[in-house]
């Protein structure tokens, strides 16, 4: 698998997202094409509770501070992009890649 969907960053690391809000759990799905990888979010993609719960799992998935992960670009969007700020791309590719499907 393509570790392209997680690019350094000076202060961190960019995670680019498809993101199915509305799934049944919240959890890693795969790869999506070589450059991102899949979320499903169990949360509505009303006010924000997707975006939010993007947020607090990626900062999980890396046990990062849950203010050190924020969605930076695709906002109103499925395709997304988080920066995860202070993490490393070596270390946040081995955390991710362990809860792949």
């Amino acid at each position: 698998m393509s570790s392209g969907f997680v690019v350094p960053r000076g202060d961190g690391v960019l995670v680019r997202l498809r993101v199915s809000p509305g799934a049944k759990s919240t959890g890693l799905r795969g790869a999506y094409g070589g450059e991102a990888l899949k979320l499903g979010v169990a949360a509505p993609p009303v006010g924000g509770k997707a975006n939010a719960e993007v947020e607090r799992f990626m900062a999980g998935l890396v046990s990062a501070a849950p203010q050190k992960a924020r969605v930076v670009r695709g906002v109103s969007a499925r395709d997304k992009t988080v920066v995860l700020g202070g993490e490393g791309a070596a270390r946040a590719r081995e955390a991710i890649s362990s809860h792949l499907p």
